[in-house]
């Protein structure tokens, strides 16, 4: 029997980690041939973050860039993809998530009549713009998906008011909630010493730490800086808070971080962490204020909350769930709001206490299972993820 081969695209880290959990779900059930891409867009991010669950890129490919454009960069992913697609003609592609990566990705599948899956579907700000140009993306995918898999039942009401809907649509849960519990076990221990550092003061209830990560291009220039300005703000006031930054290569984002936080005392700035050193960083975590997408779905299985750094998120189950809070990125509302959280326990502890919304570990399987169902391995669908099976509340995995 001839086993389909599918195509699992990956651009950047947030990617990697998201269709990892698929990718050894469809070796393990045997009935699919995963081939993972490199699609050049973050190439060290992708081969280290892969390299945390025991896989490698299969095919990679270089992208020219000179610019830094988007143009360019959908120039390059259209080009390469299309390249390899020809070259080896597989029988699905998956894309996962919101990047020009996986837009670009999903539009050469489909110009070459090759069915494309969509991983984290449906996910909406409804505001074009924010974030930018990853809402456009993702509705860009939605048009020519094959497979719509949504994290959550949410998503899947976004789709069916936009006229997507019936069997193509399947609920799984998020794969990144699959790869957290799968990294946090085993976690190692991190390779910066300020970073480990830093983590056992935490785990010993020496200090309490504060995770931060910021990126998102929509808050380049003033907005960082209004964030970082908070942060140092947070560190002024709370001499027992210390706080982890890993910062984003783009110079954009690198350059002010350290202008702002550089030298200043119990304040972390490292280069991106590994994915499992991240997920190491995370569980120490008393509090988070980041603008990541995966984030806000990561730390409700460490039962810590997230003030989100935007003022939209596509990840509203997370902010009615009570896990999460949008602040933006006013320096004000972001010092009043962690402060409250870090002054008063019953406030961060009523954060904590409810179930992830997000998945519940077996997302991968349910997409692996619906992907099959697709291409003819599988008699049916998977019976679909509701939040109410999700990840009780306490810290997986055996960490703290």
């Amino acid at each position: 029997m001839v086993v389909p081969e599918v195509l699992v695209v990956a651009g950047t880290r947030p990617e990697a980690i998201k269709v990892a959990p698929l990718a050894m779900s469809m070796a393990r059930a045997g009935r699919l041939r995963p081939v993972l891409l490199a699609a050049g867009q973050h190439p060290r991010l992708v081969r280290e973050s892969l390299a945390a669950f025991g896989l490698a890129p299969a095919v990679s490919v270089h992208l020219r860039r000179r610019s830094g454009t988007l143009a360019e960069l959908a120039a390059e992913v259209v080009r390469e993809l299309d390249a390899a697609m020809a070259a080896r003609p597989p029988d699905a592609v998956v894309v996962q998530g919101d990047t020009s990566t996986a837009a670009m990705a999903a539009q050469v599948a489909f110009w070459r009549r090759i069915p494309v899956v969509h991983l984290e579907a449906g996910l909406r700000s409804h505001d074009l713009y924010s974030p930018f140009p990853e809402e456009a993306n993702r509705k860009i995918i939605a048009q020519v998906a094959a497979l719509h898999l949504t994290p959550t039942e949410e998503a899947a009401r976004n789709l069916a008011a936009e006229g997507v809907a019936g069997s193509t649509v399947l609920t799984t849960g998020n794969t990144v909630v699959d790869a957290v519990l799968h990294v946090a076990a085993n976690a190692p221990g991190c390779a910066d010493p300020r970073v480990e550092a830093a983590v056992t003061r935490a785990r010993a209830g020496q200090r309490r730490l504060v995770l931060v990560t910021a990126h998102r291009r929509e808050s380049w220039g003033e907005p960082l800086e209004q964030v970082l300005a908070a942060v140092a703000d947070l560190v002024a006031a709370h001499p027992d808070v210390e706080v982890v930054l890993p910062t984003h290569p783009n110079p954009a984002v690198s350059g002010l971080v350290h202008r702002v936080l550089d030298g200043l005392e119990r304040v972390v700035l490292t280069a991106a962490l590994p994915y499992p050193e991240l997920a190491r960083v995370l569980s120490a975590a008393t509090l988070v204020l980041s603008d990541s997408g995966g984030i806000q779905e990561e730390a409700p299985s460490f039962q810590v909350p997230v003030l989100v750094l935007r003022e939209v998120t596509e990840r509203m189950e997370a902010v009615k769930a009570g896990c999460a809070l949008l602040v933006g990125t006013d320096r004000e509302l972001i010092v009043k709001t962690a402060g409250g959280l870090l002054r008063e326990e019953s406030a961060r502890r009523a954060m904590t206490t409810v179930s992830s919304p997000f998945g519940d570990g077996l997302a991968a399987d349910r997409a692996e299972q619906a992907i099959a169902w697709l291409l003819g391995c599988a008699p049916q669908r998977p019976a679909e993820f509701a939040a109410t099976s999700g990840v009780p509340a306490g810290r997986p995995g055996g960490v703290r």
